[in-house]
């Protein structure tokens, strides 16, 4: 079974500051760091690095060829990333000392997909491969549209949360995997009880990995709910937490593991990215956690 990660690819530009930039307030840096980023190449790193075989899709303009090369580095199949004339995507990233982050991203090439493109990309996948999907690119709708009628498990980390997926079939979607923010945007509902609820009642077919941050993460679907507790450790930077713990939860289940197995893989694999600077290059390899666990 193979996975396809129809996604973005970033050029991640990082500030450390002692606070996040408040409205009307000017600071200097104390440094800027320029690392490969974006939600798709993370995970698609992330599922590299924890040992599933995953292709990844989407564009990229000139100044991007170095992202290329790193998902390539990885372990991820990039036969299916493009370039195009338009600059690649990238991000804004402030960073404070005790890990904390705020990004602005500009989507540039993330956005320039088309239909035709994505056929061209399907038309080498399956009934029950995956399609793993972020906000972050356009078309959206139709890749979870095209993805589904070709019986491909759509499993979709809705950030970030906008108008655009209001205009999306979600019960199509198999795997929601999204933290509370995008909980409550989906839901409107703010305590994770009531995000889980909303979610069972709306898309009962569904399953849903919740992350709670310093609270771990949930995992529901109709009939079970498994809970995981974070794994203790200093946090330099969050960055790319969520997109480790995505990647790694997906590759364990492709395994065979349990829906608690890999949440705790997950957790276990988050844990050590944000103990570390950066976002892909933060994302740990397999072996890692087999030494430290």
């Amino acid at each position: 079974m193979k996975v396809l990660n129809f996604g973005s690819l970033n050029i991640d530009y990082v500030y450390n500051l002692d606070h996040i930039v408040r409205p009307g307030e000017t600071i200097t840096s104390k440094s800027l760091t320029i690392f490969p980023g974006g939600k798709g190449l993370n995970q698609s790193v992330a599922l590299a690095r924890a040992g599933a075989k995953v292709y990844h899709a989407g564009l990229i303009g000139k100044d991007g060829c170095f992202l290329k090369e790193v998902c390539a580095e990885s372990g991820v199949c990039v036969d299916y990333i493009n370039q195009i004339d338009t600059r690649t995507g990238n991000a804004i990233i402030q960073v404070t000392d005790c890990g904390q982050n705020s990004i602005v991203l500009y989507a540039g090439a993330n956005r320039k997909n088309t239909k035709v493109f994505v056929d061209e990309v399907l038309e080498d996948f399956e009934e029950k491969d995956t399609l793993l999907l972020q906000n972050e690119v356009n078309l959206i709708d139709y890749l979870i549209e095209a993805g589904s009628e070709k019986g491909m498990t759509i499993m979709l980390n809705p950030s970030p949360y906008d108008k655009l997926l209001e205009q999306c079939d979600l019960s199509k979607v198999d795997v929601f995997i999204m933290n509370e923010v995008e909980g409550e945007q989906i839901s409107g509902e703010k305590e994770s009880e009531k995000i889980l609820k909303f979610m069972r009642e709306t898309y009962p077919n569904s399953k849903v990995v919740l992350t709670l941050g310093e609270r771990g993460s949930i995992y529901n679907d109709k009939n079970h709910t498994y809970i995981q507790e974070i794994v203790p450790v200093q946090a330099v930077d969050t960055t790319a937490a969520g997109d480790t713990f995505t990647g790694y939860y997906i590759a364990a289940v492709i395994e065979g593991k349990s829906e608690h197995e890999a949440l705790e893989l997950a957790a276990k694999a988050a844990a050590i990215a944000v103990s570390r600077k950066g976002a892909s290059g933060s994302i740990p390899v397999r072996s890692e956690l087999d030494k430290l666990y």
